[in-house]
C-alpha cells in the first residue's frame, strides 16, 4: 500500500528546457528498477517548469529512492540544468516535502 509520496518541482535554466525534459524521460527506466518505488511520474507544467511525483510503501522505499541513481544524477546535473538547486537528498530536505497519503476508495 502507498503511504508516502514526494512532490519535487524543478525550474529549468533558460535554454536547458529540452535537456531537463530528456532527463525526466530517461529517468523512468531507472526508477522502474526500484522495487520500493510504487509510482513515479514526471510532468511538464509550462516551458520551464517540471515536477516529479513519486510514491512509496514505506520509509525504506523512499530512502532507497533518495539515495538511488535518479537522485544522484539530478544532483550531479543540477547546476547545469536547473535555475535553482533541487532539495538535497543527502541533507534530507526531501523529507520536508514528504506527505502521508490516505487512499480514498469508493
Amino acid at each position: 500500500m502507498t503511504s508516502l509520496a514526494l512532490y519535487v518541482e524543478l525550474k529549468a535554466k533558460p535554454g536547458k528546457e529540452a535537456a531537463v525534459a530528456a532527463f525526466m524521460a530517461n529517468a523512468k527506466g531507472l526508477v522502474d528498477a526500484e522495487p520500493g518505488t510504487i509510482s513515479w511520474s514526471a510532468v511538464r507544467f509550462d516551458h520551464s517548469t517540471f515536477a516529479i511525483f513519486d510514491a512509496f510503501g514505506d520509509d525504506g522505499g523512499r530512502e532507497t529512492h533518495l539515495s538511488g541513481k535518479v537522485a544522484a544524477a539530478l544532483m550531479e546535473n543540477a547546476a547545469e540544468l536547473l535555475a535553482a538547486p533541487p532539495p538535497d537528498p543527502q541533507g534530507r530536505c526531501f523529507s520536508r516535502q514528504a506527505a502521508r497519503l490516505t487512499l480514498l476508495r469508493p
